[in-house]
């Protein structure tokens, strides 16, 4: 009986030493979270292979007083949607029915060549590793801008940069390949990246505005002019658009590039999926030899391969692989260790962003704060 009681007891103040160390945890988040004005910051952490923790302070929308929600609240994550976009290709690609060599303007149905470089192949790889020359001085959300017969300053659309020669980042890229996606299957881009990504993993989230519940949407606020501007647009309806909806024309409705909505935790197992080479429990997303596609650096400078990139400074001397997205006024980030199978998700629904070395410092600093404490241990 005293065994009993010994074990009893050992368990209990176990469980209690880990309430308090998680507490304490929390508390140094939100402290973070208070040095950058956060109006709120979701987390989640992936360790051996496994969701171990996940959390968030803050508001998912301050004047209701709705709390933020790690595994519920739906945010836009901005330029982490470009991975998705690029996980769509790579199954094209897998299936013989694109090529990564193949001349771009072939699969958009328009000339897709810089001026300076006329007889220079852009291809679907330069696109998707920004290494296109194209840029989005006339803009983005309209695939107009870049056709010679539909925009007369379609040239605005290139750089000086041969193609292929050079990292530009460039949102028209994405856009234009969701376009790309649309014309080979002949199916609506969101309802693509839903069937074949989100449902399989077992993900809520969507780049359609109207097919989700808006009642879970992180309220973006944009720090400006020393205060926070409430950004409704980033969750616009798209109805009156669909309407009139053509195949690889209105693509940039649902921002290919930007515009996937998603939890921090679903986030995460999504991150898991690129972490073990494409593929996600029980189903195969894309084959190894993609994943390890995507997470190849093309760019040694910057570390970009396609829709994916290297990093060595978001985690001090650490390789990891992943994206960051910034947009009204959100602002994410998604790294992983393929190898040791760890990853980080953190995003922001408004702050007072500093920056680092290109990096938003709330985001380093909580990342790097659950990986001494939570990867580390």
């Amino acid at each position: 009986m005293k065994r009993i009681l010994f074990i009893i007891s050992i368990f209990l103040y176990v469980c209690e030493s880990a309430a308090i160390a998680q507490e304490q945890l929390q508390n140094e988040i939100q402290q973070i979270a208070d040095k950058y004005k956060a109006i709120g910051v979701a987390y989640a952490v992936v360790k051996d292979n496994k969701i171990v923790y996940d959390g968030a302070v803050g508001y998912q929308n301050v004047a209701a007083g709705i709390p933020l929600d790690a595994e519920k609240s739906l945010f836009r994550i901005a330029s982490i949607s470009k991975s998705f976009t690029a996980t769509a290709i790579m199954q094209l690609v897998e299936q013989g029915k694109i090529s990564l060599d193949d001349d771009f303007g072939d699969l958009i149905g328009f000339p897709i060549r810089n001026p300076l470089y006329p007889d220079k192949v852009i291809t679907l790889r330069m696109v998707l590793s920004h290494t296109s020359s194209i840029n989005d001085s006339n803009g983005y959300f309209d695939l107009a801008v870049i056709n010679p017969s539909t925009n007369n300053n379609w040239k605005n659309s290139y750089s000086k940069n041969e193609p292929g020669s050079t990292y530009d980042y460039c949102n028209l890229n994405f856009n234009m390949t969701g376009a790309v996606l649309e014309r080979l299957t002949g199916q609506r881009f969101d309802g693509y990246i839903k069937d074949q990504i989100l449902s399989p993993i077992g993900i809520y989230g969507g780049y359609c505005v109207d097919s989700l519940d808006n009642n879970r949407f992180a309220q973006l606020y944009a720090y400006e002019n020393n205060t926070f501007e409430i950004q409704p647009s980033a969750y616009n309806p798209r109805s009156e658009e669909i309407k009139n909806y053509q195949l690889g024309r209105s693509t940039p409705v649902f921002s290919p590039t930007g515009g996937m909505k998603i939890s921090a935790v679903d986030l995460a197992k999504y991150m898991q999926m690129h972490m073990n080479y494409g593929k996600s429990d029980k189903h195969r997303i894309i084959s190894k030899e993609s994943a390890l596609t995507m997470q190849t650096k093309i760019s040694d400078k910057e570390g970009y391969g396609l829709g994916l990139r290297q990093v060595t400074d978001f985690i001090p001397g650490i390789v990891m692989v992943g994206h960051t997205g910034s947009a009204y006024g959100l602002y994410s980030t998604m790294f992983f260790s393929p190898a040791d199978k760890y990853g980080i998700v953190v995003i922001t629904n408004g702050c007072i962003p500093t920056y680092t070395d290109g990096k938003v410092d709330l985001l380093r600093e909580i990342a790097n704060l659950l990986y001494s404490r939570i990867i580390q241990q």
